[in-house]
């Protein structure tokens, strides 16, 4: 009894020993860290980047009166809307019957000054026409080679985005061409009325295009010099917005490029394209008191146009610049990644363990990032990591999705 007692006595204090070691053991290793963890996946990425805005007429044209003398009250209210060649107000010339001869000289020089006006504007439609006419072709050549697998969808979108473009130019350019013409006419009337003022007659002022009055500076019947502004007139139809984009990123856009027009007040998204970055730039101090340099950025409207009907003059929009868009990337949360020297790196979990992995990376979108090198798909990565993880920690892997 006594013999066979001793056996079990010491296989008992041997194994609690061991448990002792084991609990010592695990007491003395590194905690278990809690962490949010994602695989790493394929999908689509796109790079883009966010500024505020605002709508701004193509044209504005303000009415003047064409020689000196009496306005008539005019009745038309800002927002109102007008017909092209419609008569606006109205104006009985006074003065002498001639043309004193500075008055004779000033409108002698609009004559010719309109008339050279119209004959750019007209050459700058012939020019944006012909523009249009081989982008229209250059379409219809890649959507026959897209057909045959021979370019990419990105190519095609570049042409009908320059296709785009250059009707948008073509519509200012008509609008310019218009206008160009009206002004003409309306100097030309001016050295029409010289013999006939006294004798009763009243020149009648038309709205060179058709569109919406945007100000009135003439309230009520009075004396007006000639040159004066009456009214101002603008076609809502033909609104554009206006970016004042960072220097730093506007290298990166190009005419044709596509963007998104967020939170402008009405419901869903507009689509827009850039059509013209101005070359000259200027210091903006910001918010926080820091200067930048800046360029505005001029974008067109692609969707239709009942789409952004309530939208009007100098109203605040904000812009997603669309700079690169893939469809089939290897990518990580942007919060997975961390400083490294001078690159980067994730912590990688395996078998239970946070491992520091340096990566490769391109393109970056607001919450993830492309991997060039360093990872495979379905690994999984930590995401936010603390000062408490590093290479070898424990970890208790939490779904971040």
């Amino acid at each position: 009894m006594t013999t066979n007692a001793l056996p079990r006595k010491i296989l008992f204090w041997s194994a609690g020993a061991i448990a002792l070691a084991v609990l010592a053991w695990q007491a003395m290793r590194d905690p278990v860290q809690m962490a949010s963890v994602v695989p790493v996946s394929r999908g689509p990425l796109e790079q883009s980047f966010l500024e505020e805005g605002k709508t701004r007429l193509k044209q504005r044209y303000v009415i003047t009166a064409p020689l000196a003398g009496v306005v008539r009250r005019i009745r038309l209210q800002p927002g109102d809307a007008v017909q092209a060649r419609q008569v606006v107000a109205e104006i009985d010339p006074t003065g002498s019957a001639l043309l004193d001869p500075r008055s004779r000289s000033q409108a002698l020089a609009e004559v010719s000054t309109g008339q050279s006006a119209l004959n750019a504007a007209r050459q700058r439609v012939a020019a944006v026409t012909t523009t249009e006419a081989v982008a229209q072709g250059e379409l219809r050549r890649l959507q026959q080679l897209r057909e045959q697998g021979m370019v990419t969808a990105s190519q095609l979108d570049q042409a009908r985005a320059q296709v785009a473009t250059a009707g948008a130019e073509l519509s200012t350019a008509r609008a310019d061409e218009q206008i160009a013409a009206r002004r003409l006419q309306v100097a030309q009337a001016s050295l029409a009325q010289e013999g006939q003022a006294g004798r009763g007659k009243v020149l009648p002022v038309t709205a060179p295009v058709a569109g919406l009055v945007l100000k009135r500076p003439v309230e009520s019947s009075t004396a007006v010099a000639m040159g004066q502004p009456l009214l101002e007139v603008g076609d809502p139809a033909q609104l554009e917005i206006e970016v004042e984009v960072l220097s730093t990123d506007a290298v990166r856009l190009a005419a044709g490029q596509k963007a998104r027009v967020l939170r402008w007040g009405g419901e869903g998204v507009l689509d827009a394209i850039v059509t013209r970055i101005e070359p000259g730039g200027f210091t903006k101090v910001s918010a926080l008191g820091v200067e930048e340099q800046r360029t505005r950025v001029i974008l067109d409207f692609t969707s239709p146009r009942e789409r952004w009907a309530a939208l009007g003059d100098a109203y605040r929009v904000e812009v997603e610049f669309i700079l690169k868009q893939e469809k089939d990337v290897l990518q990580v949360p942007g919060s997975a990644l961390f400083r490294a020297g001078d690159g980067w790196a994730v912590y990688v979990v395996d078998g239970g363990t946070a491992r520091r992995t340096p990566v490769k990376i391109g393109a970056r979108a607001a919450t993830a990032a492309q991997v060039l090198a360093g990872l495979k798909a379905d690994q999984t990565v930590i995401v936010q990591p603390d000062d408490r993880i590093k290479d070898g920690t424990r970890i208790e892997a939490v779904s971040g999705r």
